[in-house]
């Protein structure tokens, strides 16, 4: 059995709007990789701090999984990732399974990086990205102490600048997604960010969904007022639909600071994504992800719109080539930010962290 079907409609989207848009060769820059087998349970009780519909679309992303997915997705093309875990809990929750990523980062030659815990002290941290081959490291606002309410976290609660300072001596990469309600505009997250850049210049920093910046009232001033301040930032645009957002960061940022990612397994979820009321709304087909009302950002639709639904994966690149086209991007811009940005960022972290 396929690990999923392909539509006709599916197929028509990527034959004729997305096969000959993309290069040759893509790099998927931010992609988990777990077993459920190796996942903690997360304790009864706890806020999870985060949405929970992307845990609708899989149970875990085996790297045999997710090399399907790319064959199915994006047949006659060469793609790779960048690729971490997730459904950390604690230290413990996320030990097997970054075992598991050093491990198929091997099998594969994929690039890979290292899931941090905020109470990991730095020579620990060093310690599994080395034994590990890892690039640097991802970890996630839900680590942060416990008495910390969502809206309150900051970037330093779950990366803090002892973590940070040492991968600044390492030239190691950094995948950050910020917290906060008010998401890429928020002073603070943009406060920290340029805080980061000023004093770990050498930290191959990457903002993670351009900040989650997913519907237009998320950019805000962050471009024209703050970001222009750190003009050797990164930025994926992963499960990231919004045109208005993808625009602006390759507008500001330039065509050599943005790069593709898919958040995989997530972007093999089937949905079409609408701004309403400064937030996204995930429309669905019926029946296909349980009950809607378990998440604000999901409304199920009828059958008959259900058949227009495509993979969110083709939703973003749709978004993306938009973009491209308002602002005339050449096919050298999209290669670089479907694949060389990406790979020049991993071989320098390798090159800095491993000499060679």
């Amino acid at each position: 059995m396929a690990l999923f079907e392909l539509t006709e409609n599916d197929k028509r989207i990527y034959e004729e709007e997305l096969k000959d848009f993309l290069p040759d060769k893509i790099l998927d820059v931010h992609t988990h990789v777990w077993l459920e087998k190796y996942t903690t349970p997360e304790p009864a009780g706890v806020d999870k701090r985060a949405v929970t519909w992307p845990d609708l679309v899989a149970r875990d992303n085996s790297v045999e999984d997710l090399i399907e997915t790319y064959r199915l997705m994006f047949p006659g093309k060469e793609v790779c990732a960048l690729m971490f875990t997730s459904k950390v809990h604690d230290i413990e929750s996320g030990a097997r399974n970054n075992e598991y990523v050093a491990e198929c980062s091997k099998k594969t030659g994929w690039p890979a990086l290292y899931y941090s815990h905020p109470t990991q002290s730095p020579d620990e941290v060093e310690k599994h990205i080395r034994e590990g081959g890892f690039l640097g490291i991802k970890s996630y606002l839900s680590l942060s102490p416990a008495y910390l309410p969502e809206a309150e976290i900051r970037i330093f609660d779950f990366f803090p600048k002892e973590q940070l300072k040492r991968m600044d001596e390492m030239g190691a990469a950094v995948m950050l997604h910020i917290p906060r309600n008010g998401r890429l505009k928020d002073p603070v997250n943009l406060n920290q960010i340029l805080e980061i850049k000023a004093e770990f210049p050498n930290v191959r920093l990457i903002i993670a969904h351009i900040g989650r910046a997913y519907v237009h009232e998320d950019v805000g001033n962050a471009f024209t007022d703050y970001l222009y301040k750190a003009p050797d930032l990164m930025y994926d645009f992963t499960a990231n639909c919004c045109e208005y957002a993808i625009t602006e960061v390759i507008r500001h940022a330039g065509p050599k600071h943005v790069m593709f990612g898919t958040d995989m397994p997530i972007l093999r979820m089937r949905t079409h994504r609408i701004e309403e009321n400064g937030t996204y709304i995930n429309l669905i087909p019926p029946g296909l992800y349980g009950d809607p009302k378990q998440d604000r950002h999901l409304r199920e639709v009828s059958a008959e719109e259900a058949e227009k639904i495509t993979f969110f994966c083709y939703e973003e690149l749709l978004a993306f080539k938009r973009a491209c086209k308002t602002l005339g991007c050449t096919k050298e811009d999209v290669y670089d930010m479907m694949y060389k940005n990406a790979k020049d960022l991993l071989d320098g972290a390798r090159l800095s962290i491993y000499g060679k």
